[in-house]
């Protein structure tokens, strides 16, 4: 399982899309599960690094599943009407 960081703003963007998308591609599972209950601090580009993240993973092969995801970023997502493409498990 992959993690998100508390903080994930822009200036931490860039750093945390390189190793979150590492891991993706060292995940031997087909579904890769990526934990955001630690994340507090965010703004819209935790849901551009998320996007970006879905891409590695399909482009692997893989399915990324969200767990933890916080509300507050769930209602980023629908604003910006991305939801449906950021899987979480319920």
């Amino acid at each position: 399982m992959l993690h998100l960081p508390p903080s994930l703003l822009h200036d931490t963007a860039t750093a945390t899309l390189a190793e979150l998308s590492a891991a993706v591609r060292a995940e031997p599972s087909a579904s890769v599960t990526v934990d955001a209950s630690a994340l507090q601090r965010f703004d819209s580009t935790a849901l551009a690094v998320l996007l970006e993240l879905r891409r590695a993973t399909l482009q692997a092969g893989k399915t990324l599943v969200l767990q933890g995801v916080p509300q507050r970023l769930r209602d980023l997502a629908e604003l910006y009407g991305i939801v449906e493409l950021l899987p979480s498990a319920r």
